[in-house]
């Protein structure tokens, strides 16, 4: 869906001090600011020199065609290569990519799959492999929003199997419980550690201006092949799109939760499988749109607003309706030590910031460890040489 959203929101308003939290979040961000192809092959020139130089090392090994790549000896198939080339390409853009591009993306599932392989022996050693009743209990929390029929729609728009699921879900469930022998539960923060980070950092916890948590339920007439919503469910026309978010409207007149609403409803992909929430909102912000600020502005906690046009913020035209939900309200001020939401959240980001510096750390001992050889690498430098 193009994005659309009235100018009182067109900025990602955050509570002031909640930003802070951005750098242990940066690999997140930067891997959301590009799109399709570029970002699926996207390798850095250190990567590179660091995977010819793999594979100059071992230009005369022999290994079998089917074979990409060896991690203390332990095979990676090509065959896999091959099938998470696929995933991955699949949830492009539709367009496909040149031969260069194409051995890019490859080269890179390559380096994932052997930094899997030895996260995977790691857990292995210490017996901490999720076990097939764990990924069985996680498939199934993660298919309950889902009918089977949508949960299989799911998979065929991102090109996997079931398989394919399964063996994601065991991957991450033993990265986790490894990090979590090996990194989390070594990180700890002291109420000192807190109360020295407030102080150096006090003036961030003083709001300037008060701000609004808002959720959003959205419905609009933009053609969009995926609403992002539970239901897959789509307007495709303006009356369409009336008549949907009026029927939205009386479910929660009737008491029905606005983030469940939002969840399996909303056309916003960006917030839908959040419940809607649009995260905070300065009250000058909302003052600058007479209409709709000005009844966000009249609500207390827990209330919604009757039904808006949605605004596109380039044309300024309507492309549809929007219901809002005032979450809470932080008034102006300076928030002290003594406020749970401050210690929490400071001793949150110092935990993150610190369990971040060393899990790359453990990634890298772990690689230097490793024994590994690239044979894609080699076969790429020596076709390139032809």
């Amino acid at each position: 869906m193009k994005e659309a959203e009235n100018g009182l929101i067109g900025t990602d308003a955050r509570r002031g001090w909640s930003d802070m939290s951005n750098y242990s979040r940066m690999d997140e961000t930067q891997q959301a600011g590009t799109s399709g192809i570029e970002r699926a092959i996207r390798i850095t020139a250190v990567g590179l020199l660091a995977t010819a130089l793999l594979a100059v090392a071992g230009c005369n090994r022999t290994h079998g065609v089917d074979v990409v790549a060896t991690v203390n000896g332990h095979a990676i198939m090509r065959a896999d290569m091959e099938r998470m080339y696929a995933a991955q390409l699949g949830q492009t853009e539709a367009q496909q990519p040149s031969p260069e591009q194409a051995d890019s993306l490859r080269l890179s599932v390559v380096h994932e799959l052997i930094d899997e392989e030895i996260v995977g022996q790691r857990a292995a050693k210490m017996n901490l492999t999720a076990t097939g009743e764990e990924v069985d209990a996680k498939l199934a929390e993660m298919k309950a929003p889902y009918t089977e029929e949508q949960f299989a729609a799911q998979m065929k728009a991102t090109n996997r199997t079931l398989d394919d699921v399964k063996h994601d879900l065991r991957r991450s469930l033993t990265i986790d419980k490894l990090l979590n022998k090996e990194i989390n539960s070594k990180v700890t923060v002291s109420d000192a550690d807190v109360a020295s980070y407030y102080q150096q950092h006090k003036a961030e916890f003083n709001l300037i201006d008060t701000q609004y948590h808002l959720a959003q339920i959205v419905v609009t007439s933009v053609p969009s092949p995926q609403p992002g919503n539970l239901q897959g469910s789509k307007a495709t026309t303006d009356a369409e799109a009336k008549k949907k978010i009026e029927a939205l409207k009386n479910r929660l007149d009737s008491g029905e939760d606005f983030g469940t609403i939002a969840m399996n409803f909303s056309e916003d992909p960006n917030t839908a499988s959040s419940g809607g929430d649009r995260g905070y909102v300065q009250e000058s912000q909302l003052r600058s749109d007479p209409t709709v600020g000005a009844a966000i502005l009249k609500l207390k906690p827990g209330q919604m607003t009757d039904i808006f046009p949605l605004m596109d913020a380039q044309s300024k035209k309507a492309v549809g309706y929007t219901i809002y939900k005032l979450l809470e309200r932080e008034p102006a001020g300076q928030r002290e030590i003594s406020d749970p939401e401050v210690q929490q959240h400071i001793r949150q980001l110092l935990h993150d910031g610190r369990s971040q510096l060393l899990k790359n750390a453990f990634f890298e001992f772990l690689r230097d460890q490793a024994k590994v050889e690239n044979f894609f690498a080699e076969e790429i430098l020596k076709n390139d040489a032809k």
